[in-house]
């Protein structure tokens, strides 16, 4: 219900006036059924107009950091992610990375549509980074198809460190549906997996017209921390 509320009468219909987000391919996205939306990641709030566009809910596997904020702003994050849906992942790697597949596949099981960011984190400088093997896994596991989706312009409203977005206008791009059930069985194959992961990346590459960088976002963040 605050989902609902929030969604069409309350944040939604402010925003999608304020930046007139343009949208391209939504068709690509089923009305029924489940589906992964792989989107590049830009911003904190590619989460926020991504749903905001599309009729159906998304849930997103968000960093457990969002629900463990303190003070005001802990606080209220906590609870629009919590009441929207979406769901806490550690991204520690390790057991947690099986259980956040777990999580993931359980979602799609019950014919829901899954965001995810397969970058693992914001880009640190709006090129497209190198793209994490899980989300392949989840296809696999799941049969769904994958819909790549392209934030554009995101990071200009709202680069990492910034507190309060500025006005401008962003796009969101829907390419076509990813069929993998060609590679059925071989969700194990770590071969199979990267080559999964790079078409998606490449068809990402495609939309969003970025820079490619065959490095990891997070380690290219650590080494920008040491500098």
């Amino acid at each position: 219900m605050f989902y609902w509320l929030v969604k069409n009468l309350v944040l939604g219909p402010i925003l999608l006036r304020v930046f007139r987000p343009w949208v391209r391919g939504i068709e690509n996205v089923p009305t029924s059924g489940s589906a992964i939306l792989a989107s590049n990641h830009l911003s904190f709030i590619d989460s926020v107009f991504l749903p905001l566009v599309l009729r159906r809910p998304v849930v997103f596997l968000a960093k457990s950091e969002y629900f463990t904020g303190r003070g005001l702003k802990g606080w209220l994050v906590r609870m629009f992610f919590n009441a929207s849906g979406q769901l806490p992942i550690d991204r520690s790697g390790g057991r947690a990375s099986e259980d956040a597949l777990t999580t993931g596949v359980a979602v799609l099981d019950e014919g829901k549509l899954l965001g995810i960011y397969p970058e693992g984190t914001r880009s640190p400088d709006g090129r497209l980074y190198r793209g994490r093997t899980g989300i392949a896994r989840m296809a696999l596991e799941s049969g769904v198809p994958v819909i790549p989706v392209a934030m554009v312009d995101t990071d200009k409203v709202m680069p990492i460190g910034k507190r309060l977005p500025t006005v401008k206008r962003i796009g969101i791009s829907f390419g076509r549906p990813l069929d993998f059930s060609r590679f059925d069985g071989y969700d194990n194959d770590r071969f199979v997996l990267r080559a999964i992961t790079d078409e998606i990346m490449h068809e990402l590459l495609v939309l969003s017209g970025q820079e490619y960088v065959d490095e990891y976002a997070t380690s290219r963040r650590s080494k920008s921390g040491r500098s």
